[in-house]
């Protein structure tokens, strides 16, 4: 069995969006817990097992799978007929798992800290600074249209979705603002959006 604990208009979201273009709703409970908010409202959910109050959480099994790059990977292997990851063990799968953990360790990070106005010699030389994540998303676009190539995937789910939330942090570069207008425009993006802004007014009435 297979639980997924959700906030609206949350990171989790990304997860949502990938079950809808998988079509494997049938297989996920969706459940919607309340997570601490930058504007101070919401609060920590008992129900939610994310161990930091977190979401996204997918519970398989009983077991707690956190962190969006895990989880998609996860699922991707589960139903690895959906079309949206490479079949696992091949080159292109080990390419596909290296954006999860690049999304996870350095674009995010870096786009963090630019937004925060935080610099420092320790982040630069760990993992970079946006700019230079902006170049690689580039080159990889260059190849595109898709961050894998011909076919859209779940790594442009994850990938983009910094500057669907913050589009004023997009970069000024044709390529990444019209591959993110390409999946922002994708079907399933727009349904599980529209369904997830009437969630938070169902949030806020309570």
């Amino acid at each position: 069995m297979l639980t997924l604990y959700h906030s609206p208009e949350s990171r989790s979201i990304a997860i949502l969006s990938l079950i809808e273009e998988m079509g494997i709703q049938d297989w996920i409970d969706v459940r919607v817990v309340t997570i601490p908010r930058m504007d101070g409202s919401g609060g920590r959910d008992p129900a939610n097992p994310h161990p930091e109050g977190k979401v996204p959480a997918l519970v398989h099994d009983g077991k707690v799978i956190t962190e969006r790059g895990a989880i998609i990977l996860h699922l991707t292997s589960l139903f690895p007929d959906s079309g949206m990851a490479p079949p696992v063990g091949t080159p292109d799968w080990g390419v596909f798992a290296m954006w999860m953990a690049w999304y996870q360790g350095v674009l995010e990070p870096a786009f963090i800290m630019e937004g925060a106005g935080v610099s420092h010699p320790w982040m630069t030389a760990a993992i970079r600074d946006h700019k230079t994540a902006v170049a690689r998303l580039h080159a990889a676009l260059e190849k595109g249209p898709w961050i894998m190539g011909a076919q859209f995937s779940a790594a442009d789910i994850l990938l983009h979705g910094p500057y669907a939330w913050f589009p004023d942090g997009t970069p000024d570069d044709p390529l990444i603002r019209d591959w993110v207008d390409r999946c922002k425009a994708r079907p399933a993006s727009q349904k599980i959006r529209a369904e997830d802004a009437r969630r938070m007014e169902s949030l806020r009435a309570a």
